[in-house]
């Protein structure tokens, strides 16, 4: 089986930062805890199994194809498969408008 390494990359890490102060200050810091090692967890799996997730639907529908997504729900996961490394480029609440954030960051 090959192994591939995920690579978070800032913008995906202010994504989690942000996550984890929302929740910090409208719950508690074990909880903002909690879903930081669970959101991180889940992104580190991609190692194993980085075919499993799916194409965003906002992207399916402009035609791009190179980005794929996994959930923690509420949160999309959305990365991309180089070679054997994955980059994660996003980490967020579905609730968000997905269509506008992933315009300004992956479509530049």
């Amino acid at each position: 089986m090959r192994k591939y390494k995920v690579l978070i990359d800032p913008q995906a890490k202010q994504d989690l930062k942000e996550i984890f102060i929302y929740v910090a200050v409208n719950d508690s810091i074990s909880s903002a805890n909690k879903l930081l090692d669970s959101l991180e967890n889940t992104c580190y799996k991609l190692e194993k199994f980085p075919e499993r997730g799916h194409i965003p639907e906002e992207l399916r529908l402009t035609g791009i194809k190179r980005y794929l997504e996994i959930l923690y729900k509420p949160y999309r996961i959305i990365y991309e498969i180089e070679n054997n490394q994955i980059y994660i480029h996003s980490v967020l609440d579905g609730g968000r408008n997905i269509q506008e954030i992933l315009n300004e960051r992956l479509l530049r």
